[in-house]
């Protein structure tokens, strides 16, 4: 069974009810309006294909793989030739006069059929060929005829609509399923590592945290680890594919703290449009690729970030060597574009500044803000 059939079964449980119903009503008019018909000895032959058909449907559509076009297309037919064999059996004469035909308010089943089957554009479809074989039937085109076509078409309209928007709903209810047990999974999968793996990192970390040569190196590893398994245990992670959509600037930026690198935030989200979030981050990252390049290994930098109101502000300072005079200026002059383009173009690009602070042997300050008013 699909998904999509298995949403559908109550309605075409609903379906069959009503075609069973609309059968009951079919056979005590036939009974009571028989003595006018022209040819009532074929009335009930007909009724009897009637019963014999609303039978058939009722198993034949219970079974998901069967509700396609060939048992849709049969079951219109079968019911456009009940209808139109009122034009014999009842006679014009009494159609004229106000009886109804053999497959009155059973003809509409088969249009609900098409309408949860295909949608909107399929029920009225199948609505516009009943309501034509009616007209031709009763061969007269007063309001009364008109009336049981306007309905069938807003029956079509309705059921259509009406099975999108449960398909939609049940999608966005699976999703939320799935998602609060991938949450709850997350959840006990973070209490074992917190209680096993992250402490023995934080302690390697802590107790190497001094150390020189290889320890110092492992504990600075077992730091980066720790930050990231945090990171990860605890699903702070962005989907990025909407750029219109807002999304946290600290899940962007928690990844990179590390044993060396601390980063430090409002309490709360700090809210920005996926692309500016992007772009700022890329240009705190490529400011603290500068430190590792030009930095004595283990130089220490923090990341602090501050939502105002007005702007956002993310400032890399780190307790490095600092930038002589004139290197910058130096260096885009000779074609390496680090600072002028990974940090300040990004950020220009953002309707932002750049404000740099240094001095040798004195660390250095890359202060990045971006005006909310240009964020859009």
């Amino acid at each position: 069974m699909t998904e999509t059939g298995a949403r559908q079964t109550p309605l075409w449980r609903a379906i069959a009810v009503y075609r069973i119903a609309a059968l009951v009503y079919v056979g005590i008019l036939v009974v009571r309006n028989v003595g006018v018909y022209e040819r009532p000895l074929f009335a009930w032959p007909v009724l009897a294909l009637t019963a014999a058909w609303t039978v058939f449907t009722t198993y034949a559509y219970a079974v998901p793989s069967r509700r396609k076009p060939p048992l849709l297309v049969a079951d219109l037919v079968v019911t456009m030739a009940v209808m139109a064999s009122s034009a014999v059996i009842v006679g014009p004469a009494a159609l004229k006069a106000g009886a109804p035909t053999l497959a009155v308010a059973w003809h509409v089943a088969p249009v609900i059929a098409w309408a949860v089957a295909g949608g909107r554009r399929w029920g009225i479809t199948a609505a516009l060929a009943m309501g034509a074989t009616d007209l031709v039937v009763r061969n007269h085109y007063d309001q009364a005829a008109f009336t049981g076509t306007v309905l069938m078409l807003l029956a079509a309209l309705a059921v259509g609509y009406l099975v999108s928007i449960a398909e939609v709903s049940q999608q966005r209810l699976e999703r939320a399923i799935q998602l609060e047990a991938a949450t709850r999974e997350r959840e006990r999968l973070a209490r074992d590592i917190h209680d096993s793996v992250l402490q023995v990192l934080a302690l390697v970390k802590r107790r190497g945290a001094g150390l020189d040569g290889e320890a110092g190196e492992l504990a600075r590893l077992a730091g980066e680890q720790e930050a990231a398994l945090r990171i990860l245990v605890t699903g702070r992670t962005v989907d990025l594919a909407d750029d219109h959509a807002d999304v946290d600037l600290m899940m962007l930026l928690d990844p990179y703290a590390s044993n060396t690198v601390s980063v430090a935030a409002p309490a709360g989200a700090v809210s920005l449009p996926s692309r500016t979030a992007t772009e700022l981050a890329a240009a705190v990252a490529a400011a603290l690729d500068n430190v590792t390049k030009h930095c004595e290994p283990g130089t220490k930098v923090w990341v602090l970030v501050e939502d105002e109101p007005e702007s956002v502000t993310v400032s890399v300072r780190d307790d490095g060597c600092g930038i002589p005079p004139d290197r910058l200026a130096e260096a885009e002059s000779q074609g390496r574009l680090g600072v002028a383009q990974s940090i300040r173009g990004r950020v220009s690009d953002l309707g932002g500044t750049v404000r740099i602070t240094t001095a040798p042997d004195q660390g250095t300050e890359v202060e990045l803000t971006v005006p909310r008013a240009s964020l859009g």
